[in-house]
């Protein structure tokens, strides 16, 4: 799932991952600092610059990108370990490890997150209170920029109402994995 930053990912997560029982969260690994309340291994795998190099040095992450000045990337391992023990992945990647997964996982299943609007994304960040004016503004013209590759992606949903985008991605996930190609038994 990609969005832009504020338009409710990890809110969205956090209300559908525990009622789907096969679904389980990719972890990413950043460099950016932990926010407050952030825990290591449960929000992020939080590493410096030279840990994250040696990660695609070693080819141990699916995909990775710089969005804001920080790095973050997809444990190859996780997933794949993930995937074979038949759960459904999901994580919250910017489009361009969108697009590297794309490549590299064929078969995975592509879904944006749109804010209501642009003023609503915009008081979404200056509530988290985490965010320098500076860095908003640097945040709105990414998501101007972000919002525009939502063609290339399977679904989107607009997340202007919590239940309802919930539903929409339960949906989404449900029908993906009763896709007859999936089935385990054939």
């Amino acid at each position: 799932m990609s969005g832009p930053s504020g338009a409710g990912k990890n809110s969205l997560l956090a209300r559908v991952l525990p009622r789907i029982p096969d679904l389980k969260y990719s972890v990413s690994v950043t460099t950016r600092p932990a926010r407050s309340g952030e825990v290591h291994g449960v929000n992020y795998f939080f590493v410096n610059d030279t840990e994250f190099q040696q990660l695609i040095d070693r080819g141990e992450l699916l995909e990775w990108a710089e969005f804001a000045g920080y790095r973050y990337g997809t444990p190859r391992g996780f997933v794949l370990d993930a995937i074979e023990q038949g759960l459904t992945v999901i994580t919250d990647i910017d489009i361009k490890g969108a697009r590297q997964i794309k490549k590299n996982l064929p078969e995975a299943v592509f879904v944006f997150l749109l804010p209501p609007s642009e003023a609503e994304l915009r008081r979404r960040l200056l509530g988290r209170g985490t965010e320098s004016e500076e860095s908003i503004r640097r945040r709105m013209e990414i998501a101007a920029e972000e919002m525009k590759a939502v063609v290339d992606y399977d679904y989107w949903i607009m997340n202007e109402d919590l239940d309802e985008a919930a539903a929409v991605l339960e949906a989404i996930i449900t029908a993906e994995q009763a896709k007859v190609h999936r089935a385990s038994f054939l």
